[in-house]
């Protein structure tokens, strides 16, 4: 397992941007598949975006495309979620998740990722 460590959460308006970032502990960033989930109160997590090790094959879900873009940096370790044109959906806990040579499936599996990191709160206020 690797350790995950999230950022970049907080307030934004309704319609807003937010970046998240997650820095991934590992020895390579290329051998790791790297998923964003997120969570509301009382509601099962859901998958939202994710990127392959290679950066190649990227997936979101319905509820994001268009507005979220997920992308990597191999130097700094970090995998960043670009979240636009926000809204009161999007107002919840921000996971990311990682699994050593993982991809990324359509539908984007909890099971699929073994490692997580301890989630940040995006606050879409109107």
């Amino acid at each position: 397992q690797v350790q995950l460590v999230e950022s970049g959460g907080g307030l934004v308006q309704f319609g807003g941007s937010l970046r998240l970032s997650c820095v991934v502990s590992a020895s390579t960033l290329n051998d790791y598949g790297i998923a964003w989930f997120r969570q509301a109160p009382g509601k099962e997590r859901e998958g939202v975006a994710c990127i392959s090790g290679s950066g190649g094959s990227t997936a979101f879900a319905g509820s994001v495309k268009g507005r979220f873009a997920i992308s990597r940096d191999y130097a700094k370790m970090t995998v960043y979620l670009q979240m636009n044109s926000l809204n009161a959906d999007d107002n919840v806990v921000y996971y990311c998740a990682a699994e050593y040579l993982g991809g990324c499936r359509r539908h984007l599996p909890e099971t699929d990722f073994g490692s997580w990191g301890q989630g940040i709160q995006v606050t879409v206020s109107s």
